[in-house]
């Protein structure tokens, strides 16, 4: 089908409103639908739209792909269109529905590879949309509101519920994953965050209210979660469902495999409960700090090649979900349509009861930053890291960083002592610094070894030797920067130490370009760092620029040659936040 511009397509390409304001968005989005369809939609709801015969002939093809757990409320939406004939512009629409995993989709629009074969994606969350914008080659994506929401709580089994007080007592995330975890008995699972948004959201919430009570221990406490719930995590909630204990007997209680608990949404509950017995139910803890919420975006894909009839027609099916059929048939799949007035019906359904506070206003969104962060947490958590740190200790790291009154060297150092706190005790970490000639002809140093951070000496922690390194790290006075034959040396040193089942990578940060007129050329380097590279055994580099006076594109070729990544930063104070996102990135191309 030819496909062309919508009259309004700005109108359409604009974010909605937050899912707490649900209500509002999808009163929004209607308006923002008869703009654009010049009234049709209402007129056919009244009825002053008729037409003859069969829809067959006439009827716009209108393809959806969905997270599965909202695709049979679609379908069953998309049934009654046909039986009802809804009418776009006169035309009926003939909505097909097909059920895919939210990250997947958001891979494929990211990438921006190919035609996708559908014309609306709505995944259970806004967050995979923000993925898609993270792509420089991705297929537009125009969100035009959210059709419904489901807050994210810890479900479990009637006697485990009961042990920990359900539901008269409330727990914070923090203080609910701990108990959930505190022995065998009771063994809390969940989605891996790097393919479900229950888990991804509930993981950014567990280390963000952490993080609040924990004060400097919070980053150690949220990773140190995060380690034990990596042990039980499955890819997808519909598997995670198939791991609850199946009945209350001893055998069931004590298989490892089982879980008492898990990490759900309201509507997985919802859905579980419709079909288990009483002994195999789930009653719902909704954490008192607050429940992030999945909030549902319907999104049209590539709408500036859309037909006009095709763009009325997706905009037409989504102002049925503002219905009173619509919000019936969400509700009866157990979805908010009115997040701030949920009905004790679906509540109860779900395992909730009171004085758990499921009727609380949502937690605020984790921002981008704190995606990427949480995920980067994750990607080393999972499959904790051994990282070799090197950093420039060049005279011009004295130089103070406009807006504060602390040198980069003092800023840097503070970044990667925050950088030091989310990694468990499981990951390795070492520290190299650099400048010219810092010992004897080498331009490199070695300050601690590449250990594990929980390893013993002394009476002291590699974790308290390393911390103690970084605070000690000071500029050399008259040293430059000795870039290429440091970066040489650490990689192969990297190389050399290598180990399976860790992410291994190779972090250096400068802010220059290389100094030193009697090392390797920049092509020389590359070369061999492109010869020394083994995809059987990957150590990308990370690499960052700090400071105006660091050269980013030759950060980044360098980085590139071993199958990393090259950044810059303005503030040395934003480092914490880029490695943590480089390790993801890196970490998905592994996987």
């Amino acid at each position: 089908m030819g496909r062309h511009s919508l009259p309004d397509e700005d109108g359409t390409g604009a974010p909605g409103p937050r899912p707490r304001a649900r209500g509002r968005t999808v009163a929004i989005a209607t308006a923002l639908v008869l703009v654009v369809a010049g009234g049709t939609a209402v007129a056919a709801r009244s009825g002053l739209l008729s037409f003859s015969g069969s829809c067959d002939d006439d009827a716009v093809r209108l393809d959806v792909v969905a997270a599965p757990d909202v695709t049979p409320a679609l379908r069953e939406a998309a049934d009654d269109a046909r039986e009802n004939e809804i009418t776009s512009d006169g035309h009926c629409i003939d909505v097909r529905v097909t059920a895919r995993d939210s990250f997947e989709v958001a891979e494929e629009l990211r990438s921006g590879k190919g035609d996708p074969a559908y014309d609306v994606w709505v995944p259970d969350s806004d967050i995979w949309v923000q993925r898609v914008g993270l792509g420089t080659k991705q297929t537009k994506v125009s969100p035009a509101g959210n059709i419904a929401s489901s807050p994210i709580g810890i479900g479990m089994v009637p006697s485990a519920a009961e042990s920990l007080g359900w539901p008269k007592k409330t727990y914070a995330w923090p203080e609910l994953t701990a108990a959930a975890m505190k022995s065998d008995k009771l063994r809390l699972g969940a989605a891996d965050p790097a393919r479900s948004a229950t888990g991804l959201l509930a993981l950014s919430k567990i280390g963000a209210s952490a993080k609040k009570q924990g004060g400097k221990e919070g980053d150690t406490q949220a990773a140190a979660l995060a380690k034990a719930l990596s042990t039980r995590t499955t890819d997808s909630e519909e598997r995670l469902l198939d791991t609850l204990a199946r009945d209350g007997s001893a055998a069931e209680k004590g298989n490892p495999h089982r879980n008492q608990a898990l990490v759900v949404s309201e509507q997985a509950a919802f859905a579980h409960n419709a079909s288990a017995g009483e002994e195999n139910s789930l009653d719902l803890f909704y954490p008192k700090d607050g429940s992030p919420r999945l909030d549902y975006p319907y999104a049209l894909v590539d709408d500036a090649g859309m037909s006009t009839d095709l763009s009325r027609a997706a905009l037409r099916f989504m102002t049925m979900f503002s219905d009173e059929e619509g919000e019936r048939i969400l509700a009866k799949h157990g979805f908010r349509t009115d997040p701030d007035q949920p009905s004790d019906e679906l509540v109860t359904g779900a395992g909730g009861r009171t004085p758990q506070p499921y009727a609380d206003e949502a937690s605020e969104p984790p921002s981008d930053k704190e995606i990427q962060e949480t995920l980067g947490m994750w990607t080393i958590t999972v499959q904790s890291a051994r990282l070799n740190t090197v950093v420039d200790a060049s005279e011009s790291m004295r130089q103070l960083v406009p807006g504060r009154n602390q040198s980069r060297m003092e800023v840097t150092k503070s970044s990667l002592l925050q950088a030091l706190a989310g990694f468990t005790d499981e990951d390795e970490i070492g520290l190299w610094e650099f400048a010219t000639r810092l010992d004897g002809t080498r331009d490199y140093r070695k300050l601690q070894p590449t250990e594990r951070l929980g390893d013993r000496k002394g009476g002291t922690t590699h974790r308290d030797r390393l911390s103690n390194a970084f605070s000690g790290l000071q500029p050399v006075p008259g040293g430059a920067t000795g870039l290429y034959d440091t970066t040489l040396a650490a990689y192969k040193d990297a190389q050399a130490g290598y180990a399976r089942g860790k992410f291994n990578a190779l972090v250096i940060l400068t802010d220059g370009a290389n100094q030193d007129p009697g090392s390797i050329s920049r092509g020389s380097l590359i070369s061999q760092l492109d010869e020394l590279s083994d995809p059987e055994r990957p150590v990308p580099i990370i690499a960052i620029a700090v400071g105006p006076d660091a050269d980013k594109e030759e950060v980044q070729q360098i980085a590139e040659a071993s199958g990393g990544s090259g950044h810059q930063v303005d503030d040395p104070a934003q480092i914490h936040a880029v490695i943590l996102k480089a390790i993801m990135e890196a970490g998905s191309k592994q996987g």
